[in-house]
């Protein structure tokens, strides 16, 4: 082969590696925190990366979506700028901005910025047929999972079970084990019930109705009615019927919104990119979850974000016309 022809050869191999190079230095890597791998955060987080890893975009956006603990260790993951994103109770949103219990150490996340949110997260309680718990009462004196420290779900009890004046010593036994092991633990007879802060329907919850002779129990009464009357980042809910085997009726409960949360830091770029990915692709990723399918951007926009807006998903919305 001709020498110039060779050097030729080679320079276009060096250019196209050092181009290709060039191209991954560029790459933008973000993190979502999310919840356990049974829960609807989880799923959330996979596919918001899902749609985002697909956009095309230069430089590209490369998005991970792990399992974490939930709320809480997501809202100090953001704080730490540990993780660019972040799933959140509508609650904790609130709490963490006003520098409120479980984040009062530190004081106020005065950066904390809401992106959108997505289904309503409802305390739910699913006990054993045979222990004899028929209403939220009842859990007194039994045997129940609380939730992981540093969860959403664990912290909402804790405020439920403030608002009634109870510890964790009015349990035979509180648990704090992970979603993904709720289920065992009840058909074991481990548990006599557990708690969980979820959207519905929930792989955790239809698993422990699946496989154990077990009910959905109402979180109601004066006490609840009177929580939600002090606390208006609550709302009364239920869960519907017909979503799980032997549900016919309604359950009434007490809920917030899931929120997709970042920091006034975030690149508007990064976050404008995500919104667009998300919200041109709705009806594709309403189909991703059951608990996504009543989704409506009017409400995703608005309802629970009480955290100002980052302005790279304000851009957006006024791009569309929806702000």
């Amino acid at each position: 082969m001709n020498q110039k022809i060779r050097i030729g050869l080679l320079g276009c191999v060096l250019a196209g590696s050092l181009s290709a190079t060039a191209a991954a230095a560029q790459e933008r890597f973000v993190t979502i925190g999310t919840g356990g791998q049974t829960g609807v955060y989880y799923t959330a987080g996979q596919s918001v990366c899902r749609l985002l890893n697909r956009a095309e975009v230069q430089p590209a956006i490369k998005c991970n979506a792990p399992s974490t603990a939930g709320s809480v260790t997501n809202i100090v993951s953001l704080r730490n700028g540990e993780y660019e994103f972040g799933f959140i109770q509508s609650d904790h949103q609130h709490k963490a901005l006003q520098g409120l219990a479980p984040f009062d150490k530190d004081g106020p996340i005065d950066e904390l910025r809401a992106v959108f949110s997505l289904q309503t997260e409802i305390l739910t309680v699913v006990a054993r047929a045979d222990s004899g718990i028929k209403a939220f009462d009842d859990l007194k004196g039994k045997r129940v999972n609380i939730g992981v420290p540093g969860s959403g779900s664990r912290d909402t009890f804790d405020e439920v079970m403030k608002a009634k004046g109870w510890t964790n010593a009015d349990f035979a036994l509180a648990g704090e084990l992970k979603p993904a092991e709720m289920a065992s633990a009840l058909g074991d007879n481990n548990l006599d019930a557990i708690t969980y802060v979820v959207g519905h329907p929930s792989g955790a919850i239809q698993e422990a109705l699946t496989n154990v002779e077990a009910e959905l129990i109402p979180v109601s009464g004066e006490e609840i009615e009177k929580f939600l009357q002090g606390a208006d980042y609550y709302t009364a809910a239920e869960i519907p019927a017909g979503l799980y085997p032997g549900v016919d009726a309604a359950v009434p409960s007490i809920g917030g919104k899931a929120v997709l949360a970042t920091t006034a830091k975030a690149d508007p770029e990064v976050v404008y990119q995500l919104v667009k990915s998300v919200f041109d692709n709705l009806e594709r990723f309403k189909r991703l979850h059951p608990a996504f399918a009543n989704l409506e951007a009017k409400d995703m926009i608005r309802v629970g974000l009480t955290a100002p807006l980052h302005e790279g998903a304000e851009r957006f919305y006024k791009e569309k016309g929806w702000l």
